[in-house]
């Protein structure tokens, strides 16, 4: 968890928290992020990190929460930590399948 003053932006407070991450989990290859996320972040998280950034966009229409499928898996809002069941279940799961 990292506290930071309102005046932080998401993506500033990830050039804090993503060494640290990257450092506890050294398998860390990849991260999805959602849009809060775009901009030079993926770059730098690439050169600095050696970490892929993926940020995944919600369409125009979406309205309210909604779980997205992909072929790397389930996406949500939510971060989900490694024994979570959302990366356990992997790609073709439903929402139903996290009952």
């Amino acid at each position: 968890m990292l506290v930071t003053p309102v005046s932080t932006t998401d993506r500033d407070a990830a050039r804090i928290l993503l060494p640290s991450a990257k450092s506890h989990f050294r398998r860390l290859s990849r991260i999805w992020a959602d849009g809060g996320y775009t901009g030079h972040l993926t770059d730098w998280a690439a050169l600095h990190l050696g970490l892929v950034l993926d940020v995944v966009r919600r369409s125009d229409d979406a309205r309210g929460f909604r779980v997205l499928l992909s072929a790397y898996g389930l996406f949500s809002p939510v971060a989900y930590g490694p024994t979570s069941p959302a990366l356990a279940a992997g790609s073709g799961s439903t929402a139903e399948d996290l009952g």
